[in-house]
């Protein structure tokens, strides 16, 4: 019997879950008294149990999850072993078991963090721009003041960080469904229990990712577990879930949109990219892919430009529509206050800006000591655009050749990576977003068996053979 790769991926991601989440608690200042003297996580232990932990290896908490975690572990790997004992059960007991280990590793350490800055300082356990600088402009927009004018010196943002890179606390460099669509989940927090955090508005829609990419591969049970593996323990986006940065906000947008998509629902997986795209620049770089995925396989001619144009141009109408309902009224407001904050901050053409930061190509611009500081200007834009459009049509025409669902994730990904590296920053969250476009476009590629994409020239009663025809899930052709 052959060893299975989804038991040796998931004890790779979970030492790797493990690891990291160690060493960003263990920077944390004071973290291990905080969490003993906890109202909450402080009771859980007996008198004197939290003393015999000692403050070394990471706080009771964090270590009995990483326990709980381990034991999960050793459990899926011999239900995987005991194939006549379990039998067809086995993938729901392997699914049941890699979920009690995203609770320990992902949802749990979220709901700590979100206790704890509760408990503390509300600058403390969060991200800067996704957890305090969203809430705050949740709070202007509740109020019917515009985030994009407004400052944000007085909040609790002018603490976090070190000062001397403080540069976003006159521009919010997210789009308007970050903070609109966050509203009304804040105002029922608040009205349940009394406070909100940003996280659980990030947490709930990333369950919900998971799910759907789950059931879009329940007839291929191996390759859903792995896929909710990689999202779920993704190395880079499960920290980034914990304390709250916003990628896992668009990646579900365009999750749901293309689970639609592959469900030949061009419209509702319209509604969908819209808000991804009002949500995040990173959702902009899969429109083009996702256009041609709403072609079809259908081979280019002036006749079927003609008559099958329609079929996109309505979705793409749509999901502008959705993009222009969320930023249209910001940009009536003050499009120079909305510009300066999302394009000009990032770019470096602000007055002040955001600086030369991450792991890419910027690295080496620095290191030619042409430049004063990591604020000073440079001309990004010409290695972007001249490594990007190649790109962008070398992948459009393999996506033409060959277009499924897949293409459209894995594909945006690389056009979104090839931009990112010769940008002026590469943050590693960026690299987390793009790590799970990559392993959705590897899980969600056609296989053999599966029915080929339509013909070049459909007939006359094409729809109806379709609209009659099973479903394929990861096949996103449109009739």
């Amino acid at each position: 019997m052959r060893q299975s790769f989804d038991v040796l991926l998931l004890l790779v991601l979970l030492v790797t879950r493990l690891r990291i989440n160690s060493f960003a608690e263990s920077s944390l200042f004071e973290h291990f008294q905080n969490v003993s003297r906890h109202p909450w996580m402080g009771g859980l232990l007996p008198a004197g149990a939290v003393d015999a932990f000692g403050p070394w290896m990471g706080d009771p908490v964090f270590l009995l999850l990483a326990a709980f975690s381990l034991l999960c572990f050793i459990l899926y790997a011999l239900s995987d072993a005991q194939t006549t004992v379990i039998g067809r059960r086995r993938y729901q007991i392997k699914s049941g078991l890699l979920w009690l280990i995203l609770l320990a590793l992902v949802f749990l350490p979220t709901v700590k963090l979100t206790l704890l800055r509760h408990d503390n300082l509300p600058h403390s356990y969060s991200h800067d721009g996704g957890v305090i600088q969203t809430e705050a402009a949740i709070d202007y927009f509740l109020s019917e003041r515009n985030p994009y004018i407004e400052s944000y010196a007085d909040t609790p943002m002018a603490e976090w960080g070190f000062p001397q890179f403080r540069t976003a606390l006159e521009h919010y460099p997210y789009l308007p469904a970050t903070f609109v669509l966050s509203a009304p989940l804040k105002l029922l927090a608040q009205n349940l229990w009394g406070w909100y955090d940003q996280r659980f508005t990030y947490l709930l829609l990333f369950i919900l990712a998971l799910v759907l990419v789950q059931r879009q591969l329940r007839q291929r049970p191996r390759k859903a577990l792995e896929l909710t593996m990689l999202l779920g323990l993704n190395p880079i986006m499960g920290l980034d879930v914990i304390f709250g940065q916003n990628d896992s906000f668009v990646l579900t947008w365009v999750i749901i949109s293309l689970w639609f998509l592959g469900r030949r629902r061009p419209l509702a997986s319209a509604l969908f990219m819209g808000i991804a795209w009002a949500s995040k620049p990173t959702a902009w770089f899969l429109a083009p892919f996702w256009l041609l995925a709403l072609w079809g396989d259908r081979r280019l001619s002036w006749e079927l430009l003609r008559t099958q144009a329609p079929r996109v141009l309505r979705p793409l109408a749509l999901a502008g529509a959705v993009f222009i309902l969320f930023v249209g009224p910001y940009v009536i407001w003050d499009a120079n206050a909305l510009i300066d904050d999302v394009w000009r901050w990032a770019a470096g053409t602000a007055v002040v800006h955001y600086q030369i930061w991450g792991w890419g190509f910027a690295n080496f611009v620095l290191a030619s000591g042409t430049l004063a500081d990591r604020f000073a200007i440079w001309p990004f834009w010409i290695p972007e655009l001249l490594f990007s459009l190649p790109l962008l049509l070398l992948l459009l025409r393999k996506q033409y050749r060959h277009n499924t669902l897949g293409q459209v994730y894995w594909n945006g990904a690389m056009l979104l990576l090839v931009f990112s590296f010769f940008s002026r920053f590469l943050n590693e969250n960026y690299l987390g977003y793009m790590l799970a476009l990559f392993a959705l476009g590897y899980y969600l590629q056609e296989e053999p068996g599966d029915r080929p994409l339509t013909q070049v020239s459909p007939p006359a009663n094409h729809a109806d053979v379709v609209a009659a025809s099973p479903k394929i899930s990861n096949a996103c052709v449109l009739s």
